[in-house]
């Protein structure tokens, strides 16, 4: 089931990475205050906006859960919730090294990006021990869904910190106006956009599938168990 198209969508991911890295290296300019390193936004901003819209669709999914009772919105939202705790983890690591290229400093505390961004992503770290520390499967699927649901809501509070934040260190790439960036940047930021979400939804079907199959494994070991066979 989650198989199906998977071929597809991963050649298509990886013509999207492909050209999504030469237009990085190759077509889009060198920006003339940061040079070279400043190409590393086209790598964080991407992991951030998807990273952040997994979480919001992990709680979609949760909501579709609860309403319905079909378990299998619960594995999807987990593992939407789980892959973007990975691109989270992408998303820090890459604004670390800008940070430490560019202002000489790790981390700043007084950016309200980077800490909005931090406190959803820790947030979210909470999920998982949660989870899995209720054993009954049916409350376990409840009470993960019923907090993927309220973090969600706490995910556009990191969009609307950079909309009010008062420093420039972050560009307005998704502002009314097409930002302050010039068109060839923004072509390429928007073409590895695109490859990012390629690959968040690849790895979303190549995880459930695998889930899905060793499910399938688990229970027909035990339907021949039981046959004694």
């Amino acid at each position: 089931m989650y198989g199906t198209g998977l071929r597809t969508l991963s050649l298509a991911t990886a013509a999207a990475l492909t050209a999504a890295f030469a237009l990085v290296f190759f077509y889009a300019p060198l920006d003339a205050d940061q040079g070279f390193v400043q190409k590393i936004f086209y790598v964080h901003v991407p992991l951030a906006i998807v990273a952040l819209g997994g979480f919001v669709a992990g709680g979609v999914m949760a909501i579709a859960h609860l309403r319905t009772g079909d378990r299998r919105w619960d594995l999807r939202s987990y593992v939407a919730i789980h892959l973007s705790l990975i691109l989270g983890l992408g998303v820090l690591a890459t604004g670390a090294i800008w940070a430490k290229a560019s202002w000489g400093h790790w981390w700043v505390w007084d950016e309200p990006t980077l800490v909005s961004f931090l406190i959803v992503f820790l947030l979210y770290a909470t999920y998982q021990p949660l989870r899995f520390s209720i054993e009954d499967p049916e409350r376990q699927a409840r009470y993960a869904s019923v907090f993927a649901i309220t973090a969600g809501a706490f995910v556009p509070l990191n969009f609307l910190a950079v909309r009010l934040a008062q420093s420039l260190t972050h560009p307005r790439v998704l502002s009314a106006t097409g930002g302050s960036m010039p068109g060839s940047m923004r072509f390429t930021f928007l073409v590895s956009l695109a490859a990012m979400v390629l690959l968040f939804v690849t790895l979303w079907k190549y995880e459930l599938a695998s889930k899905h199959a060793r499910e399938q494994l688990r229970s027909l070991r035990r339907t021949l168990a039981a046959q004694g066979v």
